[in-house]
């Protein structure tokens, strides 16, 4: 198929980080022209007159297993709010809850302008979260949940070391490259204290051996940390790299509680870090040290995490809040707008191993592609206006038109096309009321 983008402001994100007025012309997943483009003999037109066209953005940290959970887990620390609500809701799921679950977080993932997710699934059921994945459209890499130690809040999800080794490589053997290449397979150990140290060496040996990518937690909270070292007798980004999975493949969520030691194995590795303020502000985890980790050299990326500890998928609030609660800590100027829409478009490509096939409006690069009207309330007046400001700090996921994911509109003139709407708010419904009643909370 090909699509015309014409008239939009493109905020490229090349290397010279242009912002241009031209046309885009897509022909299949790439985006094959850039500038002054005739109508002739293309299958859709979008006019973008007085829109921006951006990069999709890409979230590097959710839980779409978790999106049927949103508002039932509130003013709680991480630990209690996995061991006394997380654990034991995503153990009453079952295939069609965590389908529509999924299905539901793309949705609004989708609406939101999010074109790319690393994901963590729960630890069974996991086809269902890549079925989802793969009907709605959206790029994804993730796999399921590996947990075989600890977890008290979470028994029926503890599961034997071998049996979830051979399920992952189960899951990677069906999944990894469907979709044309879509969607795409990573190792999700949950993070240290729900894993055996005989586990975490294993996926080292796995990631390494098939090239996989790895994501987990880590460092989120203090007491998590404390729980580690009693545990590792080591802190988390320490044990983690002696068991040699500090590498370009790792994704870390989080990362808020780190030595001088962990900070610069972060950076010496070429780890990755995917920052989500929105979470490490309800959870009451802490801040991460974004500005400081960028000086460094590391990538940081951003994400959501979860509903039930942010309550929206948003990436904008997140790219505004990234903003925001670093200044008060490290001045005006610590986090620029650029910066943090860099993290959430090159910096996510960057995460997803990706970054010279997504992040930025090129030739040749994938058509993962949002256009963004400014004629609301709260994007006006936009003559003169800074446009990374716009992005950062006045645009809302509503604020959406258009989203494209691999050359194919997935929404237009916020309209979803591949998930219908009526459905997935009725099958998710009846999913939650099965999931309550199993976790005895209605």
């Amino acid at each position: 198929m090909s699509i015309l983008i014409k008239g939009g402001t493109l905020v490229t994100m090349n290397p010279k980080r242009e912002i241009v007025s031209e046309d885009i012309l897509i022909e299949g997943d790439k985006i094959s022209q850039m500038g002054n483009i005739n109508a002739d003999r293309v299958e859709q037109v979008i006019n973008a007159r007085g829109m921006l066209v951006i990069p999709g953005l890409i979230q590097s940290h959710v839980h779409l297993c978790q999106t049927l959970f949103r508002g039932m887990a509130n003013d709680l620390e991480l630990l209690d709010w996995l061991n006394l609500r997380i654990f034991p809701l995503e153990s009453a799921h079952d295939e069609d809850s965590l389908y529509y679950s999924a299905l539901l977080g793309c949705a609004e993932l989708l609406r939101g302008g999010t074109t790319s997710i690393i994901d963590m699934a729960t630890v069974n059921f996991t086809d269902s979260v890549f079925a989802a994945a793969d009907r709605a459209g959206i790029r994804y890499l993730g796999g399921k949940c590996m947990m075989d130690h600890g977890a008290k809040g979470a028994l029926t999800l503890v599961e034997d070391t071998s049996s979830s080794i051979q399920q992952s490589l189960d899951l990677f053997q069906r999944w990894d490259g469907s979709a044309n290449g879509r969607l795409r397979y990573a190792f999700c150990p949950r993070f240290v204290p729900s894993c055996s140290h005989e586990l975490l060496k294993e996926i080292q040996t796995l990631s390494t051996l098939y090239e996989v990518p790895v994501h987990t937690h880590a460092s989120e909270n203090k007491a998590e940390i404390e729980l580690v070292e009693s545990e590792r007798g080591k802190r988390n980004i320490v044990y983690l790299d002696q068991l040699g999975l500090c590498n370009e493949r790792l994704i870390l969520a989080h990362c808020i509680h780190l030595s001088a030691e962990e900070k610069r194995i972060l950076a010496a590795s070429s780890s990755n870090v995917a920052h989500c303020p929105s979470s490490n502000l309800k959870l009451a985890s802490g801040i991460a040290p974004i500005p400081e980790l960028l000086s460094l050299g590391v990538n940081a990326s951003l994400g959501a995490d979860g509903a039930p500890c942010n309550d929206n998928l948003s990436m904008f609030m997140e790219m505004r809040l990234a903003a925001l609660i670093q200044k008060p800590l490290h001045g005006a100027t610590s986090m620029p707008a650029q910066k943090v829409f860099e993290m959430a478009t090159l910096g996510g490509a960057r995460a997803m191993g990706m970054e010279n096939e997504l992040g930025s409006l090129q030739i040749g690069k994938k058509a993962d592609i949002a256009v963004i009207d400014l004629n609301k309330w709260h994007t006006w007046p936009t003559q003169g206006a800074d446009i990374y400001g716009q992005l950062v700090y006045q645009v809302q996921s509503q604020d959406v038109y258009c989203t494209i994911v691999d050359g194919h509109l997935r929404m237009l003139a916020r309209e979803l096309l591949t998930i219908p709407e009526r459905e997935v708010k009725e099958k998710s419904a009846e999913s939650w009321g099965r999931v309550c009643q199993r976790v005895g909370l209605r």
